[in-house]
């Protein structure tokens, strides 16, 4: 299902990160970093929650507004009940909406942010991610204290918090359309293979996207995937060429291999993952290009694994959903 917009920008974004981001190639594009994991709080839950706080602070503050200026909150993490984002959206006392694509989170948030803004119901508001590489970890495998090897097909978690402002006030980069994903199954068990569970999803929406809209990859400047990492990003590369006899080409990268220095940062093994991933990656690096007019349009596919550990428990599959938004430098 695609969607296009008549009158949706981007306004203002901030993205926030732990020292593993700070220390990533894209450490000098954050607004604000933090040196330790706990983001000076007790746990590591409520460093998440100052630092997606911090990053709604840093979009109100370059938006010049107060959060009662603000129609609505959407965002989306990790944690069990989305708790990071419904902890920080008390700060801000904003209509809210909570949401969990996983790692696609931050683009399923654009995606309904925009269809309001573009039917009416609202005039602007506020799209926010976060996750936390320690709180994550402890959720979904084993808590880092205990030790647990992993296999290099492994990604890392992002730590952080990032923000978007969208309105129906022009700018210059303008939301021009999307592609929902479907939930898709390629009979994936192992966790520690986020990006062979995700790649097909990618696929699919992008096929879907590209005929839906009656373009081809070189209609983009960049597709943009989530958090493929290293091999989900060669696998989805295989799997374009072999289903739909598509070269994605030098038009395309992963978020993953991005947002950190994958040579000397060894411990992030095949890439960064969760939702913060893309966001992070976009907020700081590609917006900047749309806005200077070096980039015409981009393709945002964010990747997600709808992953409980309850189910991979039971030997059952990790099944796996993909959103995309295409957004285009306005002159």
């Amino acid at each position: 299902m695609t969607f296009t917009y008549d009158d949706v920008y981007i306004n203002y974004y901030a993205t926030v990160g732990g020292p593993y981001e700070k220390d990533g190639p894209l450490g000098p594009s954050l607004d604000k970093v933090y040196t330790n994991l706990y983001a000076d709080e007790k746990t590591w839950e409520q460093a998440e929650v100052k630092m997606l706080s911090d990053s709604i602070d840093l979009v109100l503050r370059n938006s010049k507004k107060d959060s009662q200026d603000v129609d609505l909150l959407i965002s989306g993490d990790l944690l069990n009940q989305v708790t990071a984002s419904s902890y920080a959206a008390l700060k801000f006392n904003i209509p809210f909406f909570g949401i969990y694509g996983a790692c696609s989170s931050s683009v399923e948030g654009i995606i309904l942010m925009s269809s309001l803004i573009d039917g009416k119901k609202i005039k602007n508001g506020i799209v926010s991610v976060s996750s936390h590489n320690m709180s994550s970890e402890k959720q979904f495998r084993n808590p880092t204290e205990y030790g647990a090897p992993k296999p290099k097909t492994a990604t890392f978690t992002s730590t952080g918090g990032a923000s978007v402002f969208l309105s129906n006030q022009k700018s210059k980069i303008r939301v021009e359309s999307s592609t929902i994903g479907k939930v898709v199954d390629m009979d994936q068990t192992d966790p520690f293979n986020m990006g062979a569970v995700m790649a097909a999803a990618a696929g699919d929406t992008i096929y879907r996207h590209l005929k839906d809209m009656k373009r081809t990859v070189n209609d983009y400047d960049l597709i943009l995937t989530g958090d493929l990492g290293v091999y989900g990003r060669e696998i989805l590369i295989d799997y374009m060429h072999q289903e739909y006899n598509i070269d994605l080409g030098k038009n395309y990268d992963d978020s993953g291999t991005m947002l950190y220095n994958l040579e000397k940062q060894e411990e992030v093994m095949a890439g960064a993952s969760g939702p913060l991933c893309i966001a992070m990656v976009s907020y700081s690096s590609i917006l900047p290009l749309l806005e200077k007019g070096k980039f015409q349009r981009v393709l945002l596919v964010a990747t997600g694994a709808l992953f409980s550990p309850t189910f991979v428990y039971q030997h059952k599959p990790i099944y796996s959903i993909s959103h995309a938004v295409s957004l285009e430098a306005i002159k």
